[in-house]
């Protein structure tokens, strides 16, 4: 009996290994399960006191810890078969993951190729400093978006792609006490450098009211009340003095009258492959220093400024006739002579666009009569493109010093093919946030009273010779 118990634990033991191996049972628990197993074999035999029956013990121990060593070399083997196969579905899920990670960055250029055409799309977009009920912004958008398509009968190529701006009255303030060049000559001969220019200089400074003419007869006496400066100087005062503030607005620096809409539309066009011209009434250098420090700054070069010209020579050679007469040599000053070439208005801004770009252009923005000239050399009908031109409109008595009327000059415009911009309609702000009209908007210039003195024995010598 005792034989046939220990016969029937050394038949259940593989079957009992088998049936972990079949569950997939770690190895160690298989292990254990056999050990438990052998160690309750072995309690039952040294119940019995049978020779035999411990002989069949030992027996039975013999071919358990064979069927054992058999289990765990299965064991191991399956273990390590399922090792291979985890490996291969590691490596399956690798794959796996590079291919989705390839996808996501083929996804992700397909991103960049809808962010570029979403952004080629932005460019013709409305400007948020207009109204967007503006019909001159609306033409100005649908100009731009089928100039830039080359799909379009109206299609520009980008190097013919030409706007020219005048700045005062049209990018900038143009109203007194704030016109930059005329307040920057007041500064010039009645307070900072008084000293350095004529009585007549100084009385003509003093006679500039509101109203007055700015014209070419001025011109030469900002021209002479400039000699001996070099250009550098120039450019350094203008932008020294553009750091005072006009007493005519709240809170802005000379060098803060851009119209924040007319910057938006320079932007707007610099960002559509526009090459942008200033050509400005206000002398050449001045205007460079007035550009440079603004916010257009980005969007017009140097060398795409067109202004009224002063003479100018190589210092020491001013009463030279001919600058063919002498030859510039290193570390030379180029200085104004005082002299006076011209005043860039009228037709002389045609002739002056003619000369240094070379070529019609398509889009043209000003804000008076002296300004028609430009316009109708932008459309005039051998321009080989499509071509408008604009006229700003000073219609806002709250926010600006507009005295225009809008009916009045947006018909006179419109007569003469011109698209007009209405300051107090179309403009959404005029100024950045914290520039608001002064009570007052002229107020007499603060003079020593030794300037005043001068001026009137000035007058007074000059009446008593009349």
């Amino acid at each position: 009996m005792k034989k046939l118990i220990s016969l029937m634990l050394a038949l259940a033991l593989p079957l009992s290994i088998t049936a972990c191996n079949s569950t997939s049972i770690p190895a160690s628990t298989t292990a254990a399960a056999v050990e438990e197993t052998t160690e309750a074999a072995a309690e039952t035999e040294e119940a019995s006191k049978d020779e035999d029956t411990t002989e069949a013990a030992t027996t039975a121990e013999e071919t358990t810890k064979a069927e054992t060593t058999k289990a765990e070399e299965t064991t191991k083997a399956e273990t390590s078969k399922a090792e291979e196969t985890t490996a291969a579905e590691t490596t399956k899920t690798e794959e796996t993951t590079t291919k989705d990670t390839t996808v996501d960055e083929s996804d992700s250029a397909e991103n960049k190729i809808i962010d570029f055409t979403e952004k080629k799309a932005e460019k013709t977009t409305t400007l948020p400093e207009w109204d967007p009920s503006s019909k001159a912004m609306q033409s100005l958008v649908e100009f731009v978006s089928a100039s830039v398509d080359d799909n379009s009968k109206s299609y520009i190529p980008v190097k013919d792609r030409i706007a020219v701006f005048d700045m005062d009255g049209t990018l900038t303030c143009e109203t007194f006490f704030t016109y930059y060049d005329t307040c920057m000559f007041i500064s010039y001969c009645l307070e900072d450098h008084p000293e350095k220019v004529s009585d007549d200089l100084k009385q003509a400074a003093l006679e500039l009211k509101p109203g007055y003419t700015a014209g070419e007869a001025l011109a030469r006496k900002f021209a002479k009340a400039y000699a001996g400066m070099t250009v550098k100087e120039l450019y350094d005062y203008a932008v020294e003095f553009g750091q005072k503030k006009t007493p005519s607005f709240n809170n802005m620096r000379y060098l803060d009258g851009f119209y924040l809409p007319m910057v938006e539309v320079v932007k707007y066009l610099y960002d559509n492959d526009y090459t942008i011209y200033v050509v400005s009434g206000t002398e050449r250098t001045t205007t460079r220093a007035i550009v440079a420090n603004s916010p257009i700054s980005e969007y017009v070069s140097p060398s795409h400024v067109i202004g009224t010209e002063f003479e100018v020579k190589v210092k020491g050679n001013e009463e030279v006739p001919s600058n063919m007469d002498f030859k510039y040599k290193n570390g030379d000053e180029l200085v104004l002579t005082g002299g006076f070439i011209q005043k860039n208005l009228n037709a002389n801004k045609t002739i002056w666009i003619e000369r240094e770009i070379g070529q019609y252009p398509v889009l043209a923005f000003g804000n008076s009569g002296s300004d028609t000239s430009m316009m109708n050399y932008a459309l005039d009908e051998r321009n080989p493109y499509p071509a408008q031109a604009y006229m700003v409109v000073a219609d806002d008595d709250v926010r600006e010093w507009g005295t225009q009327k809008w009916d009045e000059k947006s018909a006179d415009y419109e007569k003469q093919g011109y698209i007009p911009i209405s300051m107090k309609n179309d403009f959404v702000n005029i100024y950045p946030e914290g520039i608001t009209r002064a009570d007052v908007q002229y107020h007499e210039p603060e003079v020593k009273a030794t300037v005043t003195e001068t001026a009137a024995e000035t007058t007074a010598e000059t009446q008593k010779a009349a």
